[in-house]
């Protein structure tokens, strides 16, 4: 690093000692002598320990739509604390939240809610399980639905492992997920809607449910081509299938009512977590009332803290300050002159590339034209998107150290942000060599 690293290079050390990798999550591993560590977080920025002050385009992976330490979400919060932060009992607040949900959300009639997303994703399955009385999912090759077994196939490994496209491998994405589970996964490439329709024609009748993102959410935010997501909810009505919508990143950041609101478009169930509370842990999972309904009807779902009232009450600000200020219509605002701005220092340099996603969270592969799938994507030239994100970090900006995951922003990102952004994004180029 070519900045103060001492204080985050002593913690790493520290960490290492008592923590797997210095971290409570892989994906915050950037790797030895580069990893940062927090120190403070407000409105659009972060500081390390070092006391090196970034603009956050991380925003914790996407929770963060109004900004850091949010000061009208943090009112409610304390207000709530200050009446006990949990008991085993329903309060008026969460009546609140599943009534405004269910105002902002086109699909959801009624709604449960949960602690992350990846418990939001493993409930919902397992309601579609239930309802259907089948038990195999189709999930899409690169997408991410939690860290829970039944999903977490074909999601990292290189793509070489998934064998050939028209007769996909599911691959495990970490050892101890166990291999009967193969038997439970279809794996398919996205935007594939031959592959689609040929699979259902052999498996309909035995899937219970197809999950997927709106766009790649965890694979350099790739759309969903014209049609796709039409064409699964035909089928899910074809075959009986349960369509659930994984709205954990798009979920009221890239419409107040996501992208069933974006896209026109309503599944059976979808899950909710991230910008719902603006950082704190809340997350929820809802959708047709005939199919909610059977929760608590020999179908078990629960939590302790799934009304921790800190979560509660940050989802009630932030889906309040949503529902009453322009807040997506500002961010998309920024957002959007801040893709054409990296797009044009591209173009400018002769540097082939595509720019994937929404104003408000959006990514590029450098080095292709256009990609569809997590296959497509792979050929993209990611050393040198590493490259730039160090050279970007060094000089006061921060994407995540992870061509994957998109850039995010939020409603405390300011123009004179996008302008230094801008500057920083064209002197990374300028100085880092692209070998291709």
């Amino acid at each position: 690093m070519k900045i103060a690293w001492q204080k985050n290079a002593a913690l790493q050390k520290r960490a290492f000692k008592v923590l797997p990798l210095g971290v409570n999550s892989n994906f915050r591993f950037w790797g030895e002598g580069i990893t940062p560590y927090l120190s403070k977080a407000k409105n659009a920025y972060v500081w390390d320990a070092d006391g090196n002050k970034y603009i956050d385009y991380r925003l914790a992976f996407g929770p963060i739509i109004l900004g850091h330490a949010y000061d009208a979400v943090n009112e409610k919060v304390k207000e709530q604390i200050d009446l006990g932060t949990l008991a085993a009992m329903t309060s008026e607040l969460e009546i609140e939240v599943a009534e405004k949900m269910v105002a902002m959300c086109p699909c959801v009639e009624m709604v449960r809610l949960a602690c992350s997303g990846t418990e939001a994703t493993m409930h919902a399955l397992r309601v579609a399980r239930a309802y259907t009385g089948r038990e195999k999912i189709i999930k899409f090759e690169g997408m991410y639905h939690g860290f829970q077994d039944y999903t977490l196939w074909s999601t990292y490994a290189p793509v070489e492992s998934y064998g050939n496209a028209r007769n996909p491998i599911p691959i495990p994405s970490s050892s101890g997920i166990p291999r009967l589970l193969t038997e439970m996964v279809i794996t398919l490439p996205f935007n594939d809607p031959e592959l689609l329709e040929k699979t259902l024609k052999s498996a309909g009748e035995q899937v219970a449910a197809i999950i997927a993102e709106p766009c790649m959410g965890n694979c350099g935010a790739i759309l969903p081509q014209k049609g796709f997501l039409d064409l699964i909810r035909k089928k899910c009505d074809e075959y009986g299938i349960v369509f659930i919508l994984d709205e954990v990143k798009t979920g009221f950041r890239i419409a107040n009512g996501g992208a069933q609101e974006y896209y026109h478009i309503k599944p059976d169930l979808a899950t909710y977590a991230k910008a719902i509370g603006n950082g704190y842990p809340v997350a929820a999972f809802g959708g047709k009332k005939e199919i909610m309904s059977i929760i608590g009807h020999g179908v078990a779902q629960g939590g302790t803290y799934t009304n921790y009232k800190p979560g509660v009450a940050a989802a009630w600000a932030t889906l309040t300050l949503l529902q009453t200020q322009p807040i997506i219509k500002t961010i998309n605002l920024r957002g959007k002159r801040l893709m054409e701005g990296i797009s044009k220092i591209f173009s400018e340099k002769g540097i082939p590339h595509c720019m994937n996603g929404y104003p408000a969270m959006f990514a590029y592969a450098i080095g292709v034209k256009k990609v569809t799938d997590q296959r497509s994507w792979s050929a993209s030239e990611q050393e040198y998107y590493l490259a730039l994100v160090d050279a970007m970090i060094e000089r006061g900006v921060m994407p995540d150290h992870d061509p994957r995951e998109p850039w995010f922003l939020c409603y405390s990102h300011s123009e004179a942000d996008i302008d230094e952004t801008l500057n920083v994004f064209r002197e990374a180029v300028k100085a880092v060599e692209r070998k291709a």
